[in-house]
């Protein structure tokens, strides 16, 4: 199905976040791992390939669930990622919002790694649903 959207050849551009620069290497290393094992594609530099995907990380936000004692114990990120898709049908965009629950200690050095790992399961969730929107997408082709 994702054939039907995506050639053999694919870029793929990460525009890196000035506010969380060091999620940028791990989305790069699953989205190239992505189209090879899913894609059955090839990573390509910008020249060579056919199709291109940009992806934005476009912020997150924290949203507290539950407190103990004043502090809070488990919290919701929402995690933004925003997808550019260059193609043999043309350019097309999507805004993906995914959502990790956590619980949480009262330690800054924890909450501070906690945070870091709800991003990375946010965007590991982000691009599962991106591969589920261009898989739906082929699926749509297919059927005409």
């Amino acid at each position: 199905m994702i054939k039907n959207i995506f050639t053999d050849t694919v870029y793929v551009e990460v525009i890196v976040d000035r506010v969380e620069p060091e999620n940028a290497p791990f989305i790069k290393d699953e989205m190239n791992r992505l189209v090879y094992t899913r894609f059955k594609g090839r990573v390509a530099s910008k020249a060579e390939a056919k199709s291109q995907i940009r992806i934005a990380y476009a912020g997150s936000t924290y949203a507290p669930l539950a407190y103990q004692d004043g502090y809070v114990t488990r919290y919701r990120a929402n995690i933004r990622v925003h997808f550019t898709m260059v193609n043999k049908e043309g350019k097309s965009t999507k805004l993906i919002t995914s959502i990790v629950e956590s619980d949480i200690e009262a330690s800054s050095l924890t909450s501070s790694t906690l945070r870091i790992d709800a991003i990375r399961k946010g965007l590991e969730k982000a691009l599962d649903e991106f591969l589920a929107y261009v898989s739906a997408k082929g699926m749509l082709k297919e059927a005409k």
